[in-house]
């Protein structure tokens, strides 16, 4: 299948700073950046740039993130899930996980976030595309932001609501071993009904549930 990528960019101004937001950003300008020491959530700023760089060389992969001079402030990652998590076993070449997205602490609550995801689906980038991601409370940063567990999931659910996204359900081990844990999806318009079949089939293990 065709994986569309349409450069676009947003600015803005954020405690007297020039925020830009672009991509899908190719390797070569990653390359040049660098990552706030906030963006730790996954692993190490360095390392987690290093993998935002091998995500963005991938025919399927975008990342889309905000830059401040030549820092990495946020970003939000878009790839094939995982060859071995149960979301890869329909071998959806339309299936896409929105797999990571994190902002450090000074540029939180300016709508960042919401421009970040909102950015990835502008142009109909994605209408040939199921999109989904799986929100998992041990990434969530409760500490950091004062929030619950169920204010934090309300306000992902809010932000993934932004761009369509709502709750689907599954049977996954993984979702299902936490209330706050939930899988959120967005059927881009293009998506033939094969592919929301094979989707259908793949989050329900147990049959009878389906």
């Amino acid at each position: 299948m065709e994986h569309i990528k349409i450069p676009v960019s947003h600015t803005f101004e954020h405690a007297d700073r020039l925020v830009s937001v672009e991509g899908p950003l190719p390797p070569d300008t990653l390359r040049q950046l660098v990552m706030h020491s906030d963006l730790d959530a996954f692993r190490k700023p360095q390392e987690q740039l290093e993998a935002l760089i091998d995500i963005s060389g991938l025919p399927e992969g975008r990342i889309i993130a905000a830059v401040v001079s030549d820092v990495i402030v946020g970003y939000v990652t878009f790839h094939y899930p995982d060859e071995l998590e149960l979301w890869s076993q329909g071998g959806m070449e339309d299936l896409i996980e929105l797999g990571a997205i994190e902002v450090a602490d000074e540029y939180r609550g300016c709508g960042l976030g919401k421009l970040l995801v909102s950015s990835a689906f502008e142009e109909g980038q994605l209408e040939n595309c199921i999109v989904f991601t799986t929100e998992y409370y041990w990434h969530w940063d409760l500490k950091g932001s004062g929030l619950s567990v169920w204010e934090y999931r309300q306000m992902m659910e809010k932000l993934m609501k932004t761009v369509d996204m709502v709750w689907y359900a599954t049977d996954d081990p993984e979702i299902c071993s936490h209330p706050a844990n939930c899988l959120m999806v967005r059927m881009g318009q293009a998506v033939p009904l094969s592919s929301r079949e094979t989707f259908d089939r793949v989050r329900f293990r147990q049959r009878f549930m389906y």
